[in-house]
């Protein structure tokens, strides 16, 4: 039997993170997992070994920024932040998603 394969889901990512943080503003790494498994009422999980690495190529591209402060919890975290440019990334990520989205709709349709 074939296993699903999560590669779409992975191939998200940026879109869920940059979206989590345009809407909610800034969070730490284990509060962005956790909304995302909220929100998505447990379909989907993000994991931290997936997620930490995907935000540093983010900060790096310069679609996020980051600093220092202290959770709800009273533990000192890395607070990650849209910018502008992530913005203007997410416009295409969710663009990138409509048309993923629309293709697969018509396979299913037509196939």
């Amino acid at each position: 039997m074939l296993k699903p394969k999560s590669d779409v889901l992975q191939g998200t990512l940026t879109l869920l993170v940059l979206r989590v943080l345009h809407t909610r503003g800034p969070m730490h790494g284990y509060a962005i997992c956790n909304h995302i498994q909220s929100i998505s009422s447990d379909l989907l999980r993000v994991e931290e070994g997936s997620l930490y690495p995907a935000l540093h190529r983010m900060e790096q591209e310069g679609w996020l920024a980051s600093s220092w402060g202290v959770t709800e919890k009273g533990r000192k975290a890395k607070f990650y932040s849209i910018t502008r440019s992530g913005l203007l990334q997410l416009d295409a990520e969710k663009e990138s998603w409509s048309r993923l989205i629309r293709g697969v709709s018509r396979v299913l349709r037509y196939s």
